[in-house]
């Protein structure tokens, strides 16, 4: 694949995983579209070399969770509305009453457990994936999952949400 070609590429076969990501660490489908034409534009404009297509992936998500971090920390962060106002975008409409409420539960959950239940369950990213992409040790990555399931069960279990905590036990 040449270098001219490989923006194009990329949006055409992980487009959509991208923006599930951005929007899953940016909490806004607006912002999540700014942050993927962003990452795109960036692949675009400073052509990069990949061994496989798991490599470009990797390289596109890791750039969009660093976007978001970006955002996150930025001043028109703290000037936009909630998931709560978006009730009715187009991600959030696909998925059914119980994925939503879990998504949010994972939402609330401090970054470092929700980045990697995100990206091992939604992603399917392997832990030893996950600690490549997030330059972490692959014993870390464990520790943060097993504290994010155990976190989040604590919760569903403490608001009585048992439907969700059936779906977390099959985590």
């Amino acid at each position: 694949m040449n270098n001219e070609n490989t923006a194009l590429y990329a949006f055409k076969k992980y487009g959509n995983t991208v923006l599930r990501a951005a929007f899953a660490f940016s909490g806004s489908y607006a912002e999540a579209e700014d942050i993927v034409q962003d990452v795109f534009l960036s692949l675009h404009t400073n052509p990069q070399n990949f061994n496989s297509d798991e490599h470009l992936k990797a390289w596109l998500l890791r750039a969009a969770i660093n976007k978001c971090k970006n955002f996150r920390r930025s001043f028109r962060f703290s000037r936009t509305c909630s998931i709560d106002d978006l009730e009715h975008s187009e991600v959030i409409c696909e998925m059914d009453t119980e994925s939503r409420e879990l998504r949010q539960q994972i939402a609330a959950l401090p970054k470092k457990y929700a980045e990697v239940i995100f990206l091992h369950y939604y992603e399917g990213y392997s832990i030893k994936e996950i600690a490549s992409m997030l330059n972490k040790n692959e014993n870390t990555v464990g520790s943060l999952l097993r504290r994010g399931r155990e976190k989040l069960k604590a919760e569903l279990e403490e608001e009585g949400d048992l439907c969700q905590v059936k779906i977390i036990k099959t985590l």
